[in-house]
């Protein structure tokens, strides 16, 4: 059999009624490859009135991967950067030694009626980048490599796959698919990376003949090939990579190796030495549970 763990994660609402589903990290499975977060958020009705704006915040220590299927958000930053983000495109942000951002409701889009459906993952920067400049950068849909093979539809998002590459700069070997199959349709997938997962996003998906029902996680076990198929139309995606290149610590929006650089972080934030959005005078509080350092993520 081809899995190795099956997460069903849990609900979290960040404020405002914006209930996300998360699977990493998990008692069972705290990361796979690089990805040591990843939340589902939607699909989620968005109305006038209901304000679902993530005010700005700090990171350190990770890249955030933000893929939206349907919506849009406008990213800022302490850098500068301004990006409307729409389904289908890429924006990776990496944090390095520290930065600030929010993700917010398009102005343009304030009086609409509107879906957003989408996940965000972050990726735990190799140790030697984790006090690296921060950066992001912005890899428009019609950029991504896609790629028909057999029955499925695959848009190779991070990484390599199938020999398309995608434009996407990474720090270590990772790999992000948005991988479609249509009612009755099958695909033999190989072991692409040493650490792999699955998370059926819309529809249910059979694994090695194991249903994997849609918003649960298949973790497969290492250099082993799985058949999928799909009874109806269903879309997955596809997370894996080199594995971590050491322990890390994780806590509120803070990533490191070193538990005394979280600290540090946090202390930055509450004095605001960490930046700001240029024209966003809004700030989401440290937690009132403060860091204390316990068993890292491996």
């Amino acid at each position: 059999m081809g899995i190795e763990t099956e997460l069903t994660g849990h609900t979290k609402d960040l404020g405002g009624g914006f209930v996300v589903r998360r699977l990493l990290p998990g008692a069972r499975q705290r990361s796979v490859g690089p990805f040591v977060f990843f939340d589902h958020f939607g699909p989620v009705a968005e109305v006038p009135g209901v304000n679902h704006d993530v005010r700005p915040h700090p990171h350190i220590g990770l890249a955030t991967v933000t893929y939206l299927y349907d919506g849009a958000m406008m990213h800022r930053d302490s850098l500068g950067s301004e990006q409307r983000i729409e389904p289908g495109a890429i924006n990776w942000m990496s944090a390095g030694r520290g930065i600030v951002h929010s993700e917010r409701r398009p102005a343009d889009l304030r009086d609409k009626h509107y879906v957003n459906h989408g996940l965000q993952l972050w990726v735990a920067l190799p140790r030697a980048q984790e006090d690296g400049d921060p950066s992001f950068s912005h890899t428009p849909a019609s950029a991504i490599p896609e790629i028909s093979l057999g029955d499925a539809e695959i848009r190779v998002l991070v990484g390599e796959a199938f020999g398309e590459r995608s434009p996407v700069a990474t720090l270590s070997r990772t790999l992000y698919l948005d991988l479609m199959l249509p009612a009755g349709g099958t695909l033999e997938l190989p072991a692409l990376v040493p650490e792999m997962a699955l998370y059926p996003v819309l529809g249910d998906l059979s694994v090695d003949g194991r249903a994997i029902g849609e918003g649960s996680m298949a973790v497969l076990a290492p250099g082993m090939s799985v058949r999928l198929a799909a009874a109806q139309a269903c879309r997955v995606a596809v997370i894996g990579g080199d594995a971590l290149d050491g322990p890390r610590h994780m806590w509120w929006n803070f990533v490191s190796s070193s538990p005394e650089k979280i600290i540090q972080a946090s202390q930055d934030w509450e004095a605001q030495r960490m930046g700001q959005v240029p024209g966003d005078d809004e700030r989401i509080p440290l937690p009132a549970t403060r860091f204390t350092p316990a068993q890292p993520l491996s």
